[in-house]
């Protein structure tokens, strides 16, 4: 505080006081110039005191500005002056900030934009030539379906109508449609058969080719095997007469085998339970009429032992066959261990440990009620088989053992058949009574 502030009568470390109220300053001026007992307060005089102080600050606020003016406009115009220089500098600053910016948003930022665009044009690009890779290679498999098919059903596709089918061509036209199938079954994300589906082209070539393909190869190997015959016992016009014709047909049933395991595994278990049936069917039929008319009987039971001469070699055949490794898996819900060889799944299909035996035990659970039957029709018929019981039953025996045997040309199982005669035997004569 200055010589002249200590002199002041102004109590000015009252007013500076942080906890300074007018309210307690005004009452206690009031007070100070009234007596509390007086009833009309006298408001004057503390007002002229208020007005006194405040015209005192405001002499000695004058009395310091004009000693102070000078230092207080060189300040004041020092501090504009510094003012005015950090202003030019920033706005330096800013301007090269600015040309900054827009020197980064050329240089960087478009082209960024533009490097962006080309992005994205590539990819597409790239979305293209990835699909019409997958096109191509698709087209390219169907082409080469085609030439196979055309080896399979003859002429080879070189107009040679002359030249003739060639069954091995069969496998190799199934692992092309697998081939095809699975690239278009990769349609996920990212895959190679994304999109293909939307392909008109590929909806063609589905139509047009791998389906009518797909269907000929399981037809073609589906007569195959319906057709399989390799005893010579009944001298049936499809059986082999040379060793050529035997490995032939050996050749042509395996593969039809792999054909319709490649396209899928239960189309050969099916096709292998119907030719079963057939001949089930055909001997149970042939025998029952045969033992109404015994005269044929011989002949019948021939032609039974043939067929079941064929199933031993089927047995025989489908055990020396592997499962190719590129053979769908069969979607029941659960790993399975890889068969070693077409006929496991088939005896497991049957429940069976062996062809010939299931062929001779279902045929004799045929037998007996329509031997019963026959028998209960009475007549010269059941007459004639009742007294010729040995002879019938002599005969049925030989045919289990002669048709057990493995034909011509094939290697089959080893073993008795003792059990398989007793219980055919006995499904005949024990209907027949004593």
């Amino acid at each position: 505080m200055t010589e002249s502030e200590g002199q002041s009568y102004i109590d000015y470390d009252n007013f500076l006081d942080p906890d300074f109220s007018p309210t307690p300053f005004a009452n206690s001026l009031v007070i100070a110039t009234n007596n509390p007992s007086d009833t009309p307060i006298d408001l004057s005089t503390p007002l002229s005191r208020v007005l006194f102080d405040i015209q005192e600050i405001d002499t000695h606020i004058h009395t310091l500005t004009t000693k102070s003016a000078i230092p207080l406009l060189t300040h004041t115009r020092d501090q504009a002056d510094a003012g005015q220089r950090i202003v030019a500098e920033v706005e330096a600053h800013v301007a090269s900030l600015t040309d900054g910016y827009q020197r980064l948003q050329k240089e960087v930022i478009q082209r960024y934009e533009e490097a962006d665009e080309v992005r994205i044009a590539v990819e597409r690009l790239w979305e293209t030539v990835r699909i019409g890779r997958s096109v191509a290679r698709c087209l390219t498999l169907g082409r080469q379906l085609e030439a196979q098919m055309a080896e399979v059903v003859g002429g080879g596709g070189s107009g040679d109508s002359t030249k003739k089918e060639d069954h091995r061509a069969m496998t190799g036209a199934s692992n092309t449609l697998l081939t095809i199938r699975h690239l278009l079954s990769l349609s996920g994300p990212g895959e190679e058969g994304e999109q293909l589906s939307k392909i008109n082209l590929i909806t063609y070539l589905q139509n047009s080719v791998l389906t009518p393909s797909e269907t000929s190869l399981r037809n073609r190997a589906q007569q195959m095997i319906r057709e399989f015959s390799m005893s010579s016992l009944a001298l049936s016009s499809g059986a082999p007469t040379t060793y050529a014709q035997s490995e032939e047909t050996k050749s042509r049933t395996t593969s039809a085998f792999l054909t319709l395991q490649l396209l899928n595994p239960r189309l050969l278990i099916a096709a292998l339970q119907a030719y079963l049936r057939t001949s089930l069917t055909s001997s149970l039929a042939s025998i029952t009429r045969a033992l109404g008319n015994l005269p044929t009987l011989d002949r019948t039971l021939l032609e039974v032992s043939a067929r079941c001469q064929n199933i031993v070699a089927l047995e025989s055949l489908l055990n020396t066959i592997k499962p190719p490794s590129t053979a769908p898996p069969e979607s029941n819900g659960h790993s399975e261990e890889p068969a070693g060889n077409l006929l496991e799944p088939l005896l497991a299909a049957l429940d069976t440990s062996s062809l010939p035996s299931f062929f001779w035990r279902s045929l004799a659970e045929g037998l007996g009620p329509r031997v019963a039957a026959l028998m209960a029709k009475g007549g010269v018929s059941a007459r004639t088989l009742k007294t010729q019981k040995e002879r019938v039953k002599d005969s049925i025996r030989e045919c289990v053992l002669r048709g057990s045997q493995s034909p011509g040309g094939i290697k089959g199982r080893a073993g008795s058949w003792e059990r398989e005669a007793a219980v055919m035997v006995g499904s005949v004569i024990g209907s027949l009574g004593r």
